[in-house]
């Protein structure tokens, strides 16, 4: 265990997961939320649904939405790391802004992809989906994100740097490193031109935690 990273209780971490029912009735509750049948459904992505979507879209675009900001204050204890040593992966978090990208589902298969979006994000409860105002250049309209739930076992809250940069260079999960998650989102936020300079400073305090020689037993 990582000096400064609480243990986490796997039964807790169990009965945080979402029933198939559940996720059921949960998106049922955000489709009704929406602005009315017909309109289309944008999705907003500020980390991994960034780099890998894993759904069919037919319009992508940078855009905004304020009153929240991407932050690593996730611990990642299956994905991006493990009960004992768990990985941090992003989250959208309250106060101020946040640049990703934003997807319209196509209209034929949007249900669909809606479904495995939602086994895909809420099935461990670590997030509360949310229809914000998205912004690309002057054209406004609503976007589902998924940002955090502050009552899950998985928040982190606000951590030292030191403590995030150890979590994020020697996690390892089911799907990599949450290195590699941080990684993938730098690279793809260089690719449209992005500039997030929290994401920036951890990966340059990650690189060099990953340069260090092992110390000698």
């Amino acid at each position: 265990m990582k000096e400064g990273i609480a243990q986490f209780d796997m039964k807790r971490l169990e009965a945080e997961r979402l029933s198939g029912e559940a996720l059921e009735r949960s998106l049922e509750e955000m489709l009704a939320q929406h602005a009315g049948p017909g309109q289309p459904i944008w999705i907003f992505g500020y980390g991994s649904l960034m780099w890998n979507p894993e759904f069919e879209y037919d319009a992508r675009h940078v855009a905004s939405v304020h009153g929240y900001h991407r932050k690593f204050c996730l611990w990642s204890r299956i994905n991006r790391g493990t009960p004992e040593n768990p990985g941090l992966v992003l989250t959208l978090e309250r106060g101020g802004s946040c640049r990703g990208l934003a997807y319209r589902l196509k209209a034929d298969t949007a249900r669909d992809t809606l479904t495995r979006l939602w086994r895909r994000e809420m099935s461990l409860g670590s997030y509360q989906p949310r229809w914000l105002e998205c912004r690309t250049g002057a054209d406004v309209y609503e976007a589902l994100a998924f940002v955090v739930n502050r009552k899950c076992t998985g928040y982190a809250g606000k951590l030292p740097l030191d403590t995030m940069v150890k979590a994020i260079a020697t996690a390892r999960g089911k799907y990599g490193t949450s290195a590699d998650y941080l990684f993938r989102t730098e690279l793809i936020l260089n690719e449209h031109g992005i500039r997030d300079e929290n994401v920036a400073q951890l990966v340059r305090r990650v690189r060099e935690h990953l340069a260090e020689p092992p110390l000698a037993k």
